[in-house]
């Protein structure tokens, strides 16, 4: 199936990069393999179904433009095109506060790289900080098998920086030193309400 950007342009889906085992000995890797958005998608079906959050990842809205029925009791959809650029990926209510992400991985060892972001999502997020949400960006770094969970404002920080000359990515240590690092458990696979609860709290 082809599928198209509102410019027309072909949107080719991503490949996603394999997380590490070896760095999280404790854990249940049954699911190894998994992208970050597969790993999330868990994390807040565990959430939603302990009664702790309401967090979905946000559809994004198509336009098919060619069906083929190979049979009568089949559709096989051939072509269609994104009806609009997507925001972020996630949002949700969790204590009474919308959160409102996006979940982005690199296999960069040394800096998150700022082109994996879009215009349309820093714009977003920045409104919807206005309506006092809570907004952050969950980064891993695939082959470093590390997690962490930066702060919207932080991103803005670098994100205007750039235009003016500044670095076009996120140095690693830089991330260490202002975000949460997340951690990978059991239930649920990727605790990153923990680190929500210091933005709340804080």
């Amino acid at each position: 199936m082809t599928i198209r950007y509102p410019n027309g342009k072909v949107y080719r889906q991503p490949s996603h990069s394999k997380s590490t085992p070896s760095k999280f000995a404790n854990v249940n890797f049954g699911d190894r393999g998994m992208s970050l958005e597969e790993e999330l998608n868990d994390s807040n079906t565990y959430y939603l179904e302990n009664d702790i959050a309401v967090i979905h990842k946000k559809p994004t809205p198509i336009q098919i433009v060619k069906v083929d029925y190979p049979s009568r009791s089949a559709a096989v959809i051939r072509e269609a095109y994104f009806k609009h650029a997507s925001t972020t990926d996630y949002n949700g209510v969790y204590r009474g506060r919308y959160l409102d992400f996006e979940a982005k991985e690199t296999k960069s060892k040394t800096a998150f790289p700022l082109k994996n972001f879009h215009d349309h999502q820093i714009e977003h997020m920045r409104q919807c900080l206005k309506q006092d949400g809570i907004c952050f960006v969950i980064i891993r770094f695939a082959t470093l098998g590390r997690l962490f969970l930066l702060k919207a404002t932080d991103l803005f920080t670098y994100w205007d920086h750039q235009v003016d000359g500044g670095r076009k990515s996120i140095p690693l240590p830089d991330i260490e030193q202002l975000a949460a690092e997340l951690k990978y458990h059991i239930n649920p696979l990727i605790p990153y309400l923990e680190a929500v609860d210091n933005l709340i709290d804080g």
